[in-house]
Parts: structure tokens; sequence; C-alpha cells
């Protein structure tokens, strides 16, 4: 297949662009675009049959529920049999931007983006990109990232072509994306709304806006359950190479088990802070990614800087874990899933590996 190429500018309205992308749609293709949070992989959300082309794109599992994007908030209404008071105040404060809402599904919607639930997960990005391409379409398009499943989501046009030239009919290309992270998606249908997937708008401002809030427990790795919202069952956002996440106390040692890995004659991604960074000797070996000080410039890069370590294809990454206050409960959740959940912590004066029987040799005092 010929994937277009086609180049947004922000400073016009790209009507040209936007038409040809939108008869791309109309026809049941497939069309990578930008939002605030991520590139997207869209199709008509209405057409099953489009749908699937995204799932055969991506080699992603079907029992995997979409986001239906929208161009207004009103345009909710046809998707969902009812709106309660937790989802109207939410689609009030956070609207639009990075926040995806599980709200009650209209039979309009299919099977296929719901994966056969009862339920439907609706978006409304602020990226004006995002807006005017779905605006064009006339319809909400259903959209993951535009990643082969598993990989980390992509942030530039450059990694979506990376991994959709050929398997998707057009790439728009809209620049960087400012927050680096999907949305926070949010069950507002539950008693009390709950978190299934941590974001930009983080578990603070929700209490601070509803009051209770609830994060699923499901986010803590628990694979035997039906997943509500994207990206909830599988292993994602994953390097090809195996990666090792420490937490609480390990982080300290991260400069130790950086050193004991060189020793042993591995090719070591590091991903830290600035401050372990500095701890962190130069070896013709290391390959060394630091994000500063600033959790949203780590936000921003996180995705970039784990597909970046495919181009340079360490024999294992060793990553410091963040306090999950504020962005930093969903760098975690990120970060967990991108390690599939081999977390590292010191217990006892022991290291111990979540997950697996056996820790890296090299981790083995």
């Amino acid at each position: 297949m010929q994937t277009f190429y086609w180049k947004l500018q922000k400073s016009s309205d790209n009507q040209e662009i936007n038409t040809r992308a939108a008869r791309l749609i109309k026809q049941g293709e497939v069309v990578a675009f930008p939002t605030e949070t991520v590139y997207g992989l869209g199709a008509d959300g209405l057409n099953p049959t489009a749908v699937a082309k995204i799932f055969a794109a991506k080699g992603r599992p079907n029992d995997n529920p979409l986001i239906l994007h929208i161009a207004r908030q009103e345009d909710i209404l046809p998707l969902t049999t009812g709106l309660n008071a937790n989802a109207r105040k939410l689609m009030e404060k956070f609207w639009p931007g990075p926040l995806t809402l599980i709200v009650e599904k209209a039979a309009v919607v299919p099977d296929a983006v719901s994966a056969g639930l009862p339920t439907v997960a609706v978006r409304f990005p602020s990226n004006k990109l995002a807006q005017d391409f779905i605006k064009a379409c006339g319809c909400p398009i259903a959209a993951p990232s535009a990643n082969i499943s598993g990989r980390p989501s992509p942030t530039n046009a450059q990694d979506v072509l990376e991994d959709m030239q050929g398997k998707v009919a057009a790439v728009l290309d809209g620049g960087s994306c400012g927050i680096g992270l999907e949305s926070t998606v949010v069950d507002t249908t539950s008693p009390v709304p709950t978190i299934c997937r941590p974001g930009g708008v983080t578990y603070e401002m929700l209490t601070e806006a509803l009051g209770a809030v609830e994060i699923d427990p499901a986010l803590q790795g628990d694979k035997n359950f039906k997943p509500k919202a994207p990206g909830m069952k599988y292993r994602h956002y994953a390097p090809k190479e195996p990666v090792y996440l420490l937490e609480g106390e390990a982080v300290g040692l991260l400069p130790q088990l950086t050193a004991r890995a060189l020793a042993a004659g591995l090719k070591v991604g590091v991903l830290c802070g600035a401050e372990l960074a500095q701890k962190i000797p130069a070896h013709d070996k290391l390959l060394l990614s630091s994000w500063g000080d600033s959790l949203e410039r780590l936000a921003g890069d996180l995705f970039y800087l784990l597909r970046d370590f495919d181009r340079t294809r360490p024999d294992v990454i060793l990553a410091a874990g963040v306090s999950e206050e504020g962005l930093g409960l969903a760098i975690m959740n990120r970060l967990r899933k991108a390690a599939g959940y081999q977390i590292v912590t010191l217990e006892n004066g022991a290291l111990h590996l979540k997950n697996d029987k056996h820790l890296p040799e090299f981790m083995i005092q």
C-alpha cells in the first residue's frame, strides 16, 4: 500500500490536505494524525470494516477497545445512551483536552470499537489540527496510538512512518506532540468515577473536580481481566530490549547496578533524572538518557527515549522510577508496562524482582 505523507501547517487551515485525508477516511481507509498527546491511527469509528484495518495495521488484539475522537463536545451525544452528572462535570472542566470518558454506548457504536463492552471511550482533543481533521471527516474517528502494538507510542510523524509506512493510507505530520503521554481514561459509569489509565489530567486534578475518584486495581498488572480502556491488558510501550524498572530504595542503587552490568560486558541503556545521571561515569558501552529534573519534560520525551533505545540496541535497559504524585502516576504506569512489570525493589537489604523468578546475574549480590 502507498502511504501518503502530508505536512500540516499550524498557521493555515490545511483545507486541501484535510479534504484528501477525509476522502480516504470515507473510503474506509486508515489515516495517522497528530493530537496533543500522541499520534493517533484513525478510521471511521462507525464503520466496522474500517476499524478492523486499525487492528490489522497495529497487530492489536481485538479485545482491546478503541477511543472515539470527536471535534465538538456535543458530538458525544449520539454515541451514548446518556451522560450522568460526573461525565458532564468532567466534560465541562477538561474538554477539549487529554481526558477520555467511558460512557454507556449507543447502538450506533460498533462492537469492533468497544470490544463487545456496553460502554465506549470518547475524547475531544484540544489539538486544533486534530479538530480540523475530524471535522473534515464528518464522523467520530476511532484511534489508538499510531504504533505497532506493544511498541512505544509515537510523538512525531517520523516515528509513525517507521512503524506504519505501507500499512496505512496516509500520515498527517503536525510536528511534535506537546504532552507526550496518552490521555487519562476515566470510567464515569462506575458508582465512583474510576481512573483506568492515568495521563495528563492527574488524579489530583480529578479529585479536585469530583471529590471521590478511584484508581482501577488492574493498573497493578493483573492480566486476568477484560480491559475497559485501551492499553490496560497487554505489555505496552516496550522497547525490544529487556527493561528493569527500579522503584523505592532500589532507585539509589542505579549507578552501582549500571557499573556491574558494564563490568559484565553488557551494553547498558539507562533512563534517569539529572541527579542520578551525574553519578554514572562515562563508558563506551553506556547509553545514558536523562530527562533533567522536570516530570513534564520526562512525559514529553518518554516515548521518544524508549524508541531511541531500539535504534541504539543496548543489551539491557535500567530505568529509575519516580514519585507517583501528579504526572508521576501516568509516567510510572507507562514505565511499568514498558518493563513488563519487571520491577526491582530493595527489601531487607536484598534486591527482589516482581513478576519474575530470577534477577539478572549482575543484580545478584
